[in-house]
C-alpha cells in the first residue's frame, strides 16, 4: 500500500456515530443547525478569537472574505502558496502582486513588501506556510501605515500559537481549510476568524446566497455553508486535536534525528516563539549528492509518495501564462526553493520505523 504524503486522521467510529445520533431526530442537516453552532462557538474558544465563521471549503471562505472587505484592485500576495490563494484573488476580480518570500520561513518576505504598494494596492494577503508564520509584526506595521487591511491565508496554521496568541488573531481576517488533509479536519470545510460583529453577520449573509432573513436580501451571496455532518466530525476531531499534534511531533522529531547535519539537506527551523502544529515536513535539496527530482523518483519508486509543495509557484501556471506581473522570475527567491523543496509524509500514525525507512532511501 502506498505511503503517502499525509493521511487524514479520525475520531473513533462509536463517537462519530453518538455525535451524529440527534440528526436522526431533528432532521436538520444543514443551514447553521446545532452542530455548525456548537463548532463556532468551540472554535472561537481554542482559538481566542472573537468571531468564527465556518464554510464549506477553506477557497470559499477566502472568496467569500474578499467580497465581504469590498476588494476591488491590486492585493500583495505570494505565489509559494496552494493553487487557491492566486485563484481566489483572481476571481474575485482583483489583481494579485506577487512578493518573494523570506528564504527560512518560506513566507512573505516584508522586506520586499513595501516597494510592491501603489496607489491602486487594496489589502495585503500573505499566506503561513508549513505551519511557519508570517512575520506578523512588520506586515502590521507596514499595512497600517498605509491603510490596508490585512487578510492571512492560514490554512497550514490551525492548532500554531505565537507567545500563547493564535494565528487567528493576526491581522484583520485569517482564513483556515478544514479539508481532510489537514491537522485538523471536517471532511471539507473552512473558517474565517476576524474581530467585528459587522464583517461576521456580513459573512454569515454572503455565504447563504446574500439573505439576512427572511424578508431582506442586502447581498448578492453564494451558498458556502457548512453542513452538520462535517461539522459533527470538527467537534469530534478538535476533542483530539492536541493527541493528533503531539503524534506528528514525535514523527517530526524522528526524521529531524535522522536527517539534522546532512550536508546539502535544509531542514525546517523552528520558530522562536512559536507552538507548531507540525503540519509538514519540508526538506530543501541544497547541493546535495541527488535533486530534488531524484529523491522524489526513487521514493515513488518504492510506494512512497511526497510532494513537491509547492511547484510549480502560482506565477507560473499555464492559466495565468503571458499575463502582466505572472512571471516566476520576478519572485527569485521562490522560484529557487519550488525547484528543490520536497514535502516528506507526515501525519499522526506514521510508524516510525516507516520514517527510518523513507530517511535510509533518501541518505543512500
Amino acid at each position: 500500500m502506498a505511503i503517502n504524503v499525509t493521511r487524514s486522521s479520525m475520531p473513533p467510529f462509536e463517537e462519530y456515530c453518538e455525535e451524529i445520533r440527534e440528526l436522526w431526530d431533528s432532521h436538520w442537516l444543514t443551514n447553521m443547525g446545532t452542530k455548525h453552532r456548537q463548532l463556532e462557538t468551540e472554535l472561537k474558544s481554542y482559538l481566542g478569537c472573537e468571531q468564527a465563521v465556518l464554510f464549506t471549503n477553506g477557497h470559499l471562505a477566502l472568496e467569500n472574505v474578499i467580497e465581504a472587505f469590498g476588494l476591488k484592485g491590486e492585493i500583495i500576495t505570494t505565489p509559494f502558496t496552494f493553487a487557491s490563494t492566486t485563484h481566489a484573488i483572481v476571481r474575485s476580480g482583483c489583481r494579485p502582486v506577487f512578493c518573494d518570500i523570506d528564504p527560512d520561513s518560506y513566507t512573505l518576505d516584508p522586506g520586499r513588501l513595501e516597494d510592491l504598494i501603489t496607489e491602486k494596492t487594496v489589502a495585503i494577503l500573505p499566506v503561513h506556510v508549513y505551519g511557519n508564520l508570517c512575520d506578523v509584526d512588520r506586515i502590521g506595521e507596514i499595512a497600517a501605515r498605509h491603510g490596508l487591511p490585512v487578510i492571512y491565508d492560514a490554512a497550514h496554521s490551525f492548532g500554531v500559537f505565537r507567545n500563547g496568541v493564535s494565528s487567528a488573531c493576526f491581522g484583520d481576517a485569517a482564513m483556515f481549510s478544514f479539508h481532510a488533509t489537514k491537522v485538523f479536519h471536517t471532511i471539507e470545510g473552512g473558517a474565517v476568524c476576524c474581530r467585528s460583529e459587522e464583517m461576521y453577520r456580513r459573512l454569515c449573509d454572503l455565504k447563504n446566497f446574500g439573505i439576512h432573513d427572511e424578508e431582506h436580501v442586502p447581498y448578492v451571496g453564494g451558498n458556502a455553508k457548512m453542513n452538520e455532518f462535517c461539522a459533527a466530525m470538527g467537534l469530534c476531531n478538535l476533542r483530539h486535536l492536541g493527541d493528533e499534534i503531539e503524534k506528528r511531533r514525535r514523527v517530526v522529531e524522528r526524521y529531524n534525528r535522522r536527517l539534522e547535519g546532512i550536508p546539502g539537506l535544509k531542514l525546517n527551523r523552528m520558530q522562536k516563539g512559536v507552538q507548531s502544529n507540525y503540519a509538514y515536513y519540508p526538506v530543501v535539496f541544497d547541493g546535495y549528492s541527488c535533486t530534488r527530482d531524484e529523491v522524489f523518483e526513487r521514493l515513488s519508486a518504492e510506494g512512497i509518495i511526497p510532494r513537491k509543495y509547492f511547484y510549480p509557484l502560482t506565477n507560473a501556471f499555464d492559466c495565468y501564462a503571458g499575463q502582466e506581473g505572472f512571471d516566476p522570475k520576478q519572485t527569485p527567491v521562490a522560484a529557487d526553493l519550488a525547484d528543490r523543496v520536497l514535502t516528506l509524509p507526515l501525519y499522526a500514525d506514521l510508524p516510525l520505523e516507516t520514517v527510518d525507512w523513507i530517511c535510509e532511501l533518501i541518505l543512500r
